[in-house]
């Protein structure tokens, strides 16, 4: 009998340095700050552009998210 030997091969996991991954980190964190501002705390009181626009485009999404907003 002839025995059949496969080698499997060795999974490298490659590590991401902490000083590459910080900047996206804290770019991130900054979008998603402001994206939550808008949708959470922004009723056209401090928004840009003058009104209630982004308060009606992200509506639904405040009640998804269970924020109160009438």
């Amino acid at each position: 009998m002839s025995q059949v030997i496969t080698a499997t091969p060795e999974i490298e996991i490659a590590s991401i340095p902490v000083r590459e991954l910080a900047p996206w980190a804290l770019f991130f964190g900054l979008i998603g700050a402001f994206v939550l501002f808008f949708i959470s705390a922004d009723q056209g009181a401090v928004s840009i552009p003058a009104g209630t626009a982004i308060h009606e485009w992200v509506h639904d999404g405040r009640h998804l998210l269970g924020f109160p907003c009438h």
